[in-house]
């Protein structure tokens, strides 16, 4: 890993470090927009050539059979049965925790208006499973999806050898009750549920992370009038790590390099107003990276990342604050003090035994999450993602004739003038 010292940067070099070199890719995007056409036109046809051509899979049947599914759910330990269901009842109570209740408010005498919630009816979650299959995406997006009531949920997931998914995707997909699986990745799983093909039929929003052409898709789907809405923008994995000279550094170290082996477009900063630590740091990095399996990822991954020295804690967060990173780690010796700061982050980790691992398996809390810089204006995936509002109003004959006033003055002002008699028509009987 590189280390930077934040003073002695330039503007321009200070800019660079913040940006993220996925977002706006011309040629990501040029290749995106050529796969998403291709099915929109052939629909199947372009999901099984695209799917050949990418995952290196002829997929004749692209439904999931009952068979195959629950085959795969005879095939778990029951360690990991026990781990699944302690991670479901987990991110389960959180969810369920976050139901709104109606809203009614009298707003003026015979004027109620209301806020309501109705589940979102077709939802499509997109599940990686290109070099690590995520059977913990499809409970982050499955249980809030049922907790929210949505009549349909599909999901896609690209093929294996042989043609199957992953079988601990299909196990937790069996565990959880699910049955609409499909047996197709990447960008052409996202067209195909944008767009709906005689297999796939069209959904109303889609969910779930992927790579750098997995977000491009989302992004083309959902500016197209003719494609879905997504949850949010969703690429490359990310971990900013704050850290005082009292963190521990093989802690830091390995918070650093468990999101470096998501993907080799991941990035993990740490940042630090301690040089000895920074130091620490990067020779524990190097020593260590060569010993998980997925070290290559790791290790280009962390090339492309950096250590960057600030002056003082809060020149840390309000580093933090600019990047606005998916997950951030607070590693200080007053975690709390520092967290009352932080204004844009996906999801926070306090203290000391605190990892992104706890988040992204089995505390309870959702690890779909913006990235990309995306958290300086949304959230991460939770039970309102999965559910629309919509407000009511009731007026009595008394209510309207009190806001009438008000009503008319304002249609007139804007030269609106049917709205003035919308209102009228009704007081006065006039035709």
């Amino acid at each position: 890993m590189k280390i930077r010292p934040w003073t002695s940067l330039s503007p321009d070099e200070r800019s660079a470090l913040l940006r993220r070199t996925e977002a706006g890719d011309p040629s990501v995007d040029a290749a995106v927009q050529e796969i998403c056409r291709d099915v929109r036109r052939r629909g199947d046809d372009g999901v099984r050539s695209w799917t050949e051509r990418f995952d290196r899979q002829t997929v004749d049947s692209m439904r999931v059979p009952e068979e195959e599914l629950a085959a795969a759910e005879r095939q778990l330990s029951e360690e990991l049965r026990r781990a699944l269901l302690q991670a479901i009842a987990n991110i389960r109570a959180f969810h369920a925790a976050q139901r709104r209740p109606p809203v009614a408010v009298e707003t003026m005498p015979g004027v109620v208006c209301r806020l309501e919630t109705r589940p979102i009816g077709r939802v499509g979650l997109y599940i990686p499973a290109g070099s690590a299959p995520l059977p913990s995406t499809l409970l982050m997006l499955a249980i809030p999806a049922q907790l929210a009531g949505c009549s349909r949920i599909a999901v896609c997931s690209a093929p294996r050898n042989g043609g199957s998914i992953d079988p601990l995707v299909a196990a937790t997909g069996r565990l959880l009750g699910l049955t609409e699986f499909y047996r197709v990745g990447g960008v052409q799983a996202v067209a195909a549920m944008a767009y709906g093909t005689a297999s796939i039929p069209k959904v109303d929003k889609i969910f779930g992370p992927g790579n750098r052409y997995v977000a491009a898709a989302k992004r083309l789907v959902a500016a197209d009038t003719d494609g879905t809405s997504v949850d949010l923008p969703a690429g490359p994995s990310e971990v900013l790590v704050i850290a005082d000279d009292r963190a521990d550094a093989q802690t830091v170290t390995w918070d650093l390099i468990s999101q470096a082996e998501h993907d080799p477009d991941a990035r993990a900063i740490l940042v630090t107003p301690s040089r000895a630590l920074a130091e620490r740091v990067n020779a524990a990095v190097e020593a260590a990276v060569d010993s998980i399996p997925r070290s290559s990822i790791a290790r280009r991954a962390l090339d492309a990342s950096v250590i960057v020295i600030v002056d003082s804690l809060d020149e840390a967060i309000t580093f933090s604050n600019e990047y606005a990173p998916e997950h951030l780690v607070v590693n200080t010796s007053d975690p709390e003090r520092v967290a009352g700061t932080i204004l844009n982050a996906g999801s926070v980790f306090l203290g000391a035994y605190a990892p992104v691992t706890a988040g992204d398996y089995a505390s309870g809390t959702n690890h779909t999450l913006p990235t990309s810089g995306a958290a300086r204006g949304t959230g991460g995936v939770t039970l309102q993602s999965f559910e629309k509002t919509l407000t009511i109003q009731t007026l009595t004959r008394s209510g309207l004739e009190a806001l009438a006033p008000t009503l008319c003055s304002l249609a007139q002002a804007e030269g609106l003038t049917a709205h003035a008699r919308a209102v009228d028509v009704r007081l006065t009987g006039e035709k």
